[in-house]
């Protein structure tokens, strides 16, 4: 979801409906399908923030059981290591337990860049540019992750990296460089995780930054968000239209694997969608996949439930302490306006409804997987 608001707030809704718990599964089985796609992945959430131990262990089980293989984990720095080398490992260890228990490979976003944002970062890093991120601290809170949690096998460390540097090509190769050295050392210690950046697809195509996208294609893949919109977050696509646009990425990222780190359809009338569309465009996602699986890292749909009108996106998010502001770094304006979009966009984007009713395109899902596997 787009890495500045749609990261976030992905990161918020996984993270705020388990935060400061301690979860534990002694002596539990792990509960699988009988077959499992590791490519493909559902993020998982709940469709209200305050839900019990029980209801979102049961969020898991439900999502495992359409046969994904991996879902996304949103980490952020502020929260990981609130003092310098002190880590506070009780809202990661929450879900990471909980994908390991449903034998989910994770995708990991670490918010280095955010969009237009850089971070959040803890206090005692303060705010640096990028120049002054540092890159052995980075190695070492990465390394501390990954040691801690060998489910993961992937890691985003910029997201909707083209806002960032639209007005400021500039820094490209200062970022270019830090990753190079953060890539060198973590492969070193972690040769079997993959690592790369996320880009807003629906971003770069309307606005034309694909050759941003060009210049950062590094690391082990290119990773994309997409929703079928445009720059007021009105849906603009048909379904077969929308595939159209996911095969240019094999254009703006050419001989790199790609990941479909988030993938949503929203069935918000407000903003010209309906669970018919959103079904169709799931058929159509599933037959681009299997045109192109051997190109492609991963593919994960966002997100499993909708959530409360107007929850979703605010002008200023904030994660731990930290405020972060939505600006047009989804590409998508700051407007009040477009932020009303937005909000009825990514609220309206599960496969089940707030109720906890299935749409037309839950089952979908689980067809779709059921053919490929």
């Amino acid at each position: 979801m787009d890495k500045k608001i749609l990261g976030v707030t992905a990161g918020i809704v996984v993270i705020l409906a388990v935060i400061a718990v301690v979860f534990t599964f002694p002596g539990s089985e792990i509960n699988t399908p009988q077959k499992t796609n590791e490519k493909i992945g559902l993020v998982i959430n709940s469709p209200n923030q305050s839900v019990s131990l029980q209801q979102v262990d049961e969020f898991f089980s439900d999502a495992s059981s359409t046969g994904i293989g991996r879902s996304n984990v949103y980490l952020f720095w502020n929260i990981i290591e609130p003092q310098r080398g002190e880590f506070d490992w009780s809202q990661s260890d929450v879900l990471m337990g909980l994908n390991e228990k449903n034998d989910l490979k994770v995708t990991l976003f670490f918010s280095v860049i955010n969009g237009e944002t850089l971070g959040p970062f803890p206090d005692w890093i303060g705010k640096p540019s990028l120049n002054s991120i540092g890159e052995e601290r980075l190695v070492n809170v990465l390394d501390e992750i990954l040691s801690r949690y060998h489910i993961i096998d992937s890691v985003i460390i910029a997201g909707e990296t083209e806002s960032q540097f639209r007005y400021s090509e500039l820094n490209i190769p200062v970022y270019k460089e830090l990753f190079s050295e953060v890539y060198e050392k973590l492969k070193e210690k972690h040769p079997d995780v993959k690592f790369g950046n996320s880009f807003a697809l629906h971003n770069v195509l309307n606005k034309n930054l694909g050759h941003i996208v060009e210049d950062l294609a590094i690391g082990d893949f290119v990773a994309f968000s997409y929703f079928p919109v445009d720059a007021l977050n009105d849906i603009v696509k048909t379904p077969q239209e929308a595939k159209g646009d996911l095969q240019k990425v094999f254009e703006i990222a050419s001989n790199k694997k790609i990941g479909f780190f988030e993938i949503s359809w929203s069935t918000s009338n407000f903003v010209g969608g309906n669970s018919s569309t959103q079904k169709g465009f799931l058929g159509e996602l599933f037959s681009f996949y299997s045109e192109n699986e051997d190109d492609i890292e991963f593919l994960t749909w966002y997100r499993q439930y909708d959530r409360p009108e107007g929850s979703c996106v605010t002008e200023q998010q904030e994660i731990g302490e930290t405020s972060i502001s939505v600006g047009g770094g989804s590409g998508l304006g700051s407007s009040e306006y477009v932020i009303e979009r937005l909000n009825h966009y990514i609220c309206n984007a599960g496969l089940v409804d707030v109720n906890g009713t299935p749409k037309s395109g839950w089952n979908e899902f689980k067809n779709q997987i059921e053919l490929i596997n």
